[in-house]
């Protein structure tokens, strides 16, 4: 994927990947007239309330009621209809989990539940929202496809490439604007890849959601220092790109993954047990997440930054981890 996008700056447009969202869709109802959505009584939040204008007969307002949402969606998808089902993550998937495994997931049924408000970048709205195992959750579930894309850009061709997926899809969303990537015109998102946004030999720098931005600046200070980072986003963690990751660690042979999720059943763990026992060599790996800890109210840059989710954090791993690889070599 790194052949079609080249990406070692953003733009200064910055806009959230639920509102992106949002958009996607309103566009491609006007094209595929059996796609449908659903919302858990959130649209002006998730940004499907685009979509329920244009097209009523469409658009299913489920009420809070989650578990509902889902199963209804489960039914809408056997029927032969293209189903979004959208509310905040941690109810569209921490409450109705069960229905996403039997529902959905057992029946094989391609529903695509796109949760919105995910991690502690929620910020006010407090522990209670902030899901921080929702990775864990989804990844869990057998025959689920697991995304997390980074902006604006990436969202809208992720929905696009769903459309017509066969398999059921959990597309974890954020609430803040986030830098909108500067890629090529031909971009398109391709499921099972993990797309190199800058290219280096010294490390690997994997990143997640909100974290590839600033993974990206953190790469900009590392080259100042004469450290060349590689920059992977991994928006696509099932199917994992396996390919895509051995590629860079067999360039660089040390690696950071950063990611907005609990330490504990994030990427990083994915990583670990699906790539570092395929390479011939030791890797040394630095991981920059949450440290097993509910998140709290606050300001989002505040709590990144409380929580060690920012480019300087990013920095230190990467200093931290080269110096274990340079101590391994002696």
């Amino acid at each position: 994927m790194g052949s079609n996008t080249e990406i070692q700056s953003t733009q200064s447009l910055n806009i959230a990947t639920r509102q992106a969202y949002g958009e996607a869709l309103l566009e491609l109802g006007a094209i595929h007239d059996d796609l449908v959505v659903l919302d858990a009584d959130l649209s002006g939040s998730t940004g499907t309330g685009k979509f329920a204008k244009a097209y009523p007969d469409r658009f299913f307002n489920m009420g809070i009621a989650e578990q509902n949402m889902i199963s209804t969606a489960a039914g809408l998808a056997a029927m032969g209809l293209k189903p979004f089902a959208s509310s905040f993550a941690m109810f569209a998937l921490g409450r109705a989990w069960e229905q996403f495994r039997n529902s959905v997931a057992h029946n094989h049924l391609p529903v695509r539940v796109a949760a919105s408000h995910a991690g502690i970048s929620l910020g006010q709205d407090g522990a209670s929202h902030q899901i921080i195992e929702d990775f864990a959750l989804a990844r869990a579930i057998p025959e689920l496809s697991v995304f997390v894309p980074a902006d604006a850009t990436e969202t809208k061709a992720l929905i696009a490439a769903l459309i017509d997926y066969p398999k059921p899809a959990y597309i974890r969303l954020s609430r803040p604007p986030a830098p909108v990537l500067a890629r090529s015109s031909g971009y398109k998102f391709e499921i099972g890849r993990a797309e190199v946004l800058r290219s280096g030999s010294d490390i690997t720098i994997v990143a997640l959601g909100l974290m590839v931005f600033r993974a990206l600046e953190a790469a900009s200070v590392l080259a100042s220092e004469g450290i060349e980072a590689e920059v992977l986003n991994l928006s696509c963690l099932k199917p994992f790109p396996l390919a895509d990751i051995l590629a860079s660690l067999n360039k660089t042979n040390c690696l950071v993954v950063a990611e907005e999720h609990n330490r504990i059943g994030g990427a990083n763990e994915l990583i670990a047990s699906n790539a570092l026992c395929h390479l011939g060599q030791f890797c040394p790996m630095e991981v920059v997440a949450i440290e097993d800890r509910f998140g709290q109210s606050g300001d989002y840059e505040e709590l990144f930054a409380l929580y060690g989710l920012t480019a300087e954090h990013i920095c230190v791993a990467a200093r931290r981890v080269i110096g274990r690889r340079s101590l391994s070599s002696l």
